[in-house]
């Protein structure tokens, strides 16, 4: 069943990569929640909050930053096999959900050919008033930087993984 989201929310910025791997392979290792800490730059260690170790509509996760100060709470809010993952950010102790109470991520995952799969990343969020249109000038470029490395990782990790396997 597809879901429709709030329409106010604003698209604010795309990042894609192509990883050398069956789409089968990169969708399996994005859907394992433990994995998180191994390929985003930013996260030390992931817990578990309802014990959902795979990626399902309503699993709860809080990330853990490399700093030791902070933490942001992440929750899946729709699956659909093979093709998307929709997240949210409910709450995290830097203040960015304050600031974009919306902010949604849709990640996509497409077949190219047999051997090469797109993995792509969208985000969305609305910034109403001039403080928060302004803090955006800021926060979208962090935002994509931070997105790119993940999914570069994300990358490195799979295409090495079928290396060694092979």
């Amino acid at each position: 069943m597809k879901k429709e989201f709030n329409m106010t929310k604003k698209f604010q910025s795309r990042q894609s990569i192509k990883i050398i791997a069956p789409l089968e392979t990169v969708w399996k290792y994005n859907q394992d929640l433990s994995k998180i800490a191994e390929f985003h730059p930013r996260v030390t260690h992931v817990d578990l909050l309802t014990n959902d170790k795979y990626r399902t509509e309503g699993a709860t996760y809080k990330c853990y930053l490399k700093n030791g100060k902070h933490n942001c709470t992440e929750r899946d809010i729709e699956v659909v096999p093979m093709n998307k993952i929709v997240t949210s950010l409910p709450e995290d102790s830097m203040g960015l959900s304050r600031i974009l109470k919306d902010y949604i991520v849709e990640t996509y995952f497409k077949k190219v050919d047999n051997d090469i799969t797109e993995m792509e990343f969208n985000h969305y969020y609305s910034t109403p008033g001039i403080i928060r249109s302004l803090l955006n000038y800021i926060i979208k470029p962090k935002i994509a930087k931070q997105s790119l490395q993940t999914l570069r990782a994300i990358k490195i990790n799979i295409e090495k993984s079928l290396t060694t396997n092979n």
